[in-house]
């Protein structure tokens, strides 16, 4: 009898370490699976009401705006559309979903009809399996361009988006009026001479200019592994460091509510996948890169940083015939939310009405 309670005690034991290794590695736990069903709560983080960042909730912070949803290319995308005039389209970055802009949406709308687009596997749009080199991903938004009846269009992107929206303009000048990058050029061969270890101050936070280093280039493009190390709260843990290390002064301008939205939107497995395949195609938009004609639009680059200045006005001198670049001090990498009223006056200033 002690033998065979002693048995089942181990086996308790037993399977407990295993639910704590699991939910350490995984981030599951068995309230987490309670979250699923109940459909009231984040599958990843219980802590985390999933209906208050829902499309549906998430669009009443900006009025005057809707939600809309396109089957493109094989692909449902997500977008957000409000105001009227010219068509504007605002491609947004990682980690980060359309709420990235939502501090400069309202003034622009006074002005164009502002679209913020998700592409392909971020936020509520479809996350496949491929497709996620840049080239296809801007073949999507063109198609949605064409699908909500323009011809031409303004096309603004920031860190991803903003190598999303140099594509868009070097297969389809005749679709684009005028072309933003904010902070970060397209994947181009001085990505290949990123040092493997970090140079010296790069991580000196006291330094509010100092040189940024983007080790997470490396991290998301390793495939399989960022899924299972970052899901749930692992991935507040990660994002968290990203707004302080690429905010000027270690300061984001983010509200921690702010933070969740994009907690949210990248914390499941298959957010973490889709959103890596971005980075995993490097190499593959390097390579188209050197397919493409010199762009013929005018391109103007904003940074936040005297290092991102300086590389993507480095592409943009390479990659643009008509380019112009302006840096707003103390702005930081998150661009829009850090200074929302000199984005929104270069915009306007460069778009006209």
């Amino acid at each position: 009898m002690v033998r065979r309670h002693a048995k089942v005690v181990g086996l308790l034991a037993l399977s407990l370490m295993m639910m704590v290794f699991l939910s350490a590695f995984t981030g599951y736990d068995s309230g987490s699976e309670m979250a699923v069903v109940s459909g009231k709560q984040h599958p990843a983080d219980p802590e985390l009401n999933i209906k208050k960042f829902s499309d549906q909730e998430l669009i009443k912070k900006v009025p005057g705006f809707k939600n809309g949803y396109k089957k493109v290319n094989g692909v449902t995308l997500h977008y957000v559309e409000g105001g009227k005039g010219k068509p504007l389209f605002l491609l947004p970055g990682w980690p980060q979903n359309w709420y990235a802009y939502h501090k400069i949406m309202p003034e622009l709308a006074k002005k164009y009809h502002v679209y913020v687009v998700e592409y392909r596997g971020m936020g509520s749009s479809d996350k496949p399996p491929t497709g996620y080199d840049k080239k296809t991903l801007s073949s999507d938004v063109h198609a949605l361009v064409k699908e909500l009846g323009y011809d031409k269009v303004h096309m603004v992107g920031h860190d991803i988006g903003a190598q999303v929206a140099y594509a868009y303009a070097a297969q389809y000048p005749e679709a684009t009026t005028k072309l933003v990058m904010m902070d970060v050029p397209h994947p181009f061969e001085g990505f290949l001479n990123l040092p493997l270890l970090p140079p010296p101050g790069v991580y000196v936070m006291s330094d509010k200019e100092r040189p940024i280093y983007p080790w997470w280039f490396s991290l998301n493009s390793v495939p399989d592994l960022p899924e299972k190390l970052l899901q749930g709260k692992q991935m507040s843990i990660f994002q968290d460091w990203l707004f302080n290390y690429l905010a000027f002064g270690g300061k984001p301008p983010m509200t921690q509510e702010t933070k969740d939205i994009y907690y949210s939107a990248y914390s499941s497995p298959d957010a973490i996948r889709a959103s890596n395949g971005w980075y995993n195609t490097f190499r593959q938009d390097i390579d188209d890169l050197k397919t493409y004609k010199k762009l013929s639009v005018p391109a103007l680059g904003i940074a936040g940083w005297d290092s991102t200045a300086h590389t993507l006005e480095e592409f943009l001198k390479q990659n643009a015939t008509d380019m112009k670049m302006v840096k707003i001090n103390k702005a930081g990498h998150w661009i829009s939310e850090q200074s929302p009223q000199e984005t929104v006056k270069l915009l306007t200033e460069f778009f006209g009405t």
